[in-house]
């Protein structure tokens, strides 16, 4: 009965690893992060009526947005595309220098996110409303870029 737990619990472990050591490699990262949308556009009348703290909200969610777009245009601005969809081998260093920008991208946003948070409350409503319509203005060129590219 030892010997059968034991062989079925060594059997059990092979077969994870295995599974675990598939996974690392997995699908196709894509260039492009999948949460790099906008809900909505706003106009100025609409931002005038907001509250400062949801201006706030916004500025840093189109932010958000650009930062993870305008490093990767030269590739589309289509979430999902890869680098096979290119023709750039999928190997481990290009993988490995995606990643890298990936995280880079990720800590970027989080230091301006930290210094904005502190920053940001203290300016002018006007501007903010300002910097929102001229956010939204190159997002709205972005996607007219992106219609316009074959990927």
């Amino acid at each position: 009965m030892k010997l059968k737990l034991v062989f079925f619990s060594v059997i059990f472990l092979l077969i994870t690893g295995v599974g675990t050591a598939q996974n690392k490699s997995g699908a196709p990262k894509s260039i492009i992060n999948k949460d790099v949308a906008i809900s909505k556009y706003h106009d100025l009348k609409e931002l005038e009526d907001m509250q400062k703290g949801k201006l706030l909200e916004l500025y840093t969610e189109r932010m958000e947005i650009i930062i993870k777009l305008l490093p990767s245009i030269a590739f589309g601005i289509k979430p999902g595309i890869t680098m096979s969809s290119f023709g750039i081998p999928d190997s481990k260093e290009n993988r490995n220098a995606l990643e890298e920008h990936h995280e880079a991208t990720r800590s970027y946003f989080e230091n301006t996110i930290a210094f904005q948070s502190r920053i940001l409350p203290y300016s002018d409503k006007a501007n903010l409303i300002a910097a929102i319509l001229f956010y939204e203005q190159v997002l709205k060129s972005l996607h007219i870029y992106g219609q316009e590219n074959k990927f």
